[in-house]
């Protein structure tokens, strides 16, 4: 059997993340023979550097901790996993997952109850030039609406429209909650999202991000097993590993060899 190692792959925040419990279920379930919290904080190239070029085993599985594709994980991401110096597979994020639709649901229904008359706000980061949170977020918002007895499910984002501060004003049921789809507790979370919200208004409960959830750790799992799969039946490329082989740290740059 080979030696795998799975890297966890998030931003550094100022508040706790729930990244290490993820993976210490992880290791209790034997996902693989080591599994590593890595973050950094702006410049993963250059912060991740030493602990990526220390790693020793047969192969890697690099699975980066947001709910959908940013600017850092489709380049600075990809490009620093170069420094391994094993068999490296850089795996999909775990956003586009059904269990994370469960999860969400289950943060719904804890602050308001599961009917026709509550209204679910799902709120992403967003961005300005790439639609990969939007997919996202939109893809669980349409699932909540088919597969819940919530009346309604609206997305936005705090960096395009629909904007979170306008969302309130869309929401027409008795009880609204607004759920950050978001993996780990951020300042956004904590307080640009709550300020936009108003939350001091009352009429709409706000929860956790999904955080610790149990489900995001399966969805892990199953993102690695599916990556596992995929590179011992050599299938045909993926996206990410497009993204790993055409984003390496470069001379001119300050970070090649």
């Amino acid at each position: 059997m080979p030696h795998d190692t799975l890297l966890l792959i998030g931003r550094d925040t100022s508040r706790a993340t729930p990244y290490e419990t993820h993976a210490r279920r992880l290791r209790e379930r034997g996902v693989a023979t080591d599994v590593t919290v890595l973050t950094y904080d702006h410049e993963p190239r250059r912060e991740l550097r030493d602990e990526l070029v220390a790693i020793d085993a047969d192969r890697v599985f690099a699975l980066p901790m947001t709910v959908a594709h940013d600017h850092a994980t489709v380049t600075d991401v990809p490009a620093a996993l170069d420094y391994i110096d094993a068999e490296t597979h850089y795996c999909e994020p775990v956003g586009r997952s059904p269990l994370l639709t469960e999860a969400l649901r289950d943060r719904a229904a804890g602050a308001v109850p599961e009917t026709g008359d509550s209204s679910i706000a799902l709120v992403a980061f967003g961005s300005s030039g790439k639609p990969y949170q939007r997919q996202v977020t939109e893809y669980h918002a349409e699932r909540l609406r088919e597969r819940t007895a919530f009346g309604e499910v609206e997305p936005c984002y705090l960096l395009q429209n629909p904007a979170v501060e306008c969302v309130r004003y869309n929401l027409t049921r008795d009880h609204a909650v607004a759920v950050p789809l978001f993996l780990a507790p951020s300042d956004a979370t904590a307080a640009q999202i709550p300020a936009k919200l108003d939350l001091d208004r009352g009429g709409l409960a706000y929860t956790d991000p999904l955080a610790d959830h149990p489900l995001v750790t399966e969805a892990v799992a199953t993102a690695v097993e599916t990556a596992r799969t995929m590179a011992d039946a050599n299938t045909p490329q993926t996206f990410e590993a497009t993204l790993a082989e055409t984003n390496r740290p470069m001379a001119t740059d300050g970070e090649g060899d």
